[in-house]
């Protein structure tokens, strides 16, 4: 019914898929200001949206690869349903880096275009859902809400992809060899 072996291997990678693009963005905003003089918020308006457009089209090539793949359709609708569970917390990792960077640069991340653009996309489409359920002022803590389960997600992905290399590290499994 389920290809569990699968579905474990695919959300190992989207915790490594988390972690390097939290990664790779944290030192590209972090570092690029000093290396290339730039003011962070305009680094976050190039390096967010380059993220975004990698992240999607990593997001829809392993959906197809899972909706052509040879799998039961169980497998295939475990795989389309987490794609979609995962994939808001999976883009928030390069904004949750951006959000870093410009608390260490001391300055607003509101100030980015793609930042904005980012939220005013994501209240667009989590607005009616939300509004179904609630109303007014909760919307932001909602937003809130969303902004902790990606953080507390990817940060749990990016835990259990590493623990495996941590306890090596740690000399507490050995190594096989």
């Amino acid at each position: 019914m389920f290809n569990l072996e699968l579905l474990k291997t695919r959300l190992s990678q989207y915790g490594a898929a988390w972690l390097i693009a939290f990664l790779v963005c944290a030192v590209a905003l972090v570092g690029g200001p000093w290396l290339l003089g730039m003011d962070v918020i305009d680094l976050a308006d190039l390096v967010l949206p380059a993220a975004f457009t990698v992240i999607g089209l990593g997001l829809v090539v392993f959906l197809a690869m899972a909706l052509i793949s040879g799998e039961t359709l169980g497998t295939k609708l475990a795989l389309l349903l987490l794609t979609v569970l995962l994939a808001l917390p999976l883009l928030w990792s390069p904004v949750l880096a951006a959000v870093g960077a410009a608390w260490l640069a001391e300055r607003s991340i509101e100030y980015s275009e793609a930042y904005a653009r980012f939220r005013i996309v994501v209240g667009d489409l989590v607005y009616p859902l939300v509004q179904s359920v609630f109303t007014g002022a909760l919307f932001e803590t909602v937003w809130q809400l969303m902004q902790i389960f990606a953080g507390f997600v990817g940060f749990l992905s990016a835990v259990g992809r590493a623990w495996p290399w941590i306890k090596r590290l740690l000399g507490r499994e050995e190594a096989a060899v």
